[in-house]
């Protein structure tokens, strides 16, 4: 029935009786009995088998469960709200998928994606390493946020030297927008004065609410602040500046067919260059 012979099976049953030192089979009788420690044994197999068997169902369950799952690792200010627009859009195409997203500072978005934590990774100023492959995503205009009591808030535009002297908020210095607004200001030959520094978007977005100061954001991250009226937002005359946000995943990453999917979502999602500020 297993295509063992019975003097291979004998064989085998002699060395097995040899290394637990202890008799399996009583010879005595005819036919043979199965001794004690043989049923011991027996029941030991029986349960092993058992056990392979859950094994393979779950490890089944499990691998359908991958191939449909994705990984997202996003910046903070690839907003919940956008996040869960994208998350509807794929769930309605590929409603068998399951989306997990966790939002992280850019360089642990890089170090998620390298060590295969994470699918895929939204961030700013996307850079592509020997590691990791870059796609350029969208470009998002960046403005000057206010309070609405500010003087600037009345204006239509202001230009970067309207922003001499004035307190600013700014991100912090290791971030990669900080890098480019502080650029943008000595590019126009501008000094602000540093009023406060954080990591997110929320932060600076209370601190400017609060008067604190002014800051340069993307337009795109303040819809609901200018919709309630607790945001100013004033674009630049002749000066332009954009966030370009990209995609990055792992070179040579094997997707499944979930991640592949959603890669496709992303990238055929309204681009955001110029976005209206109303």
């Amino acid at each position: 029935m297993n295509d063992v012979s019975q003097s291979a099976a004998s064989q085998h049953i002699q060395e097995l009786e040899r290394r637990l030192g202890t008799v399996l089979l009583d010879r005595s009788t005819r036919p043979l009995q199965v001794t004690e420690a043989g049923r011991l044994y027996l029941d030991f197999c029986r349960d092993v088998l058992r056990r392979e068997e859950d094994f393979e169902a779950a490890l089944d369950v499990f691998r359908r469960s991958a191939e449909a799952r994705v990984r997202v690792a996003a910046i903070y200010s690839v907003q919940l709200s956008e996040m869960a627009e994208l998350e509807a859009e794929f769930s309605r195409q590929y409603p068998e998928a399951e989306l997990r997203v966790e939002y992280l500072r850019p360089e642990k978005i890089y170090d998620a994606v390298v060590s295969d934590r994470a699918d895929i990774g939204l961030v700013s100023y996307p850079e592509a390493t020997r590691e990791i492959t870059a796609i350029p995503w969208r470009q998002e205009e960046m403005v000057l946020a206010a309070s609405p009591y500010h003087p600037l808030a009345s204006r239509n535009a202001v230009r970067p030297e309207d922003l001499a002297g004035v307190d600013f908020i700014s991100f912090d210095e290791d971030l990669p927008i900080r890098e480019a607004i502080d650029r943008f200001l000595e590019e126009h030959g501008v000094e602000v004065r540093q009023a406060f520094h954080f990591d997110n978007l929320q932060m600076i977005k209370e601190a400017v609410e609060q008067r604190a100061g002014v800051a340069i954001l993307p337009a795109r991250v303040m819809h609901s602040e200018l919709a309630q009226g607790r945001l100013a937002a004033i674009p630049f005359e002749n000066a332009a500046l954009y966030r370009p946000l990209g995609i990055i995943h792992r070179r040579r990453k094997r997707f499944n067919r979930a991640g592949q999917a959603f890669l496709q979502t992303l990238q055929e999602a309204p681009a955001a260059v110029g976005v209206g500020i109303e």
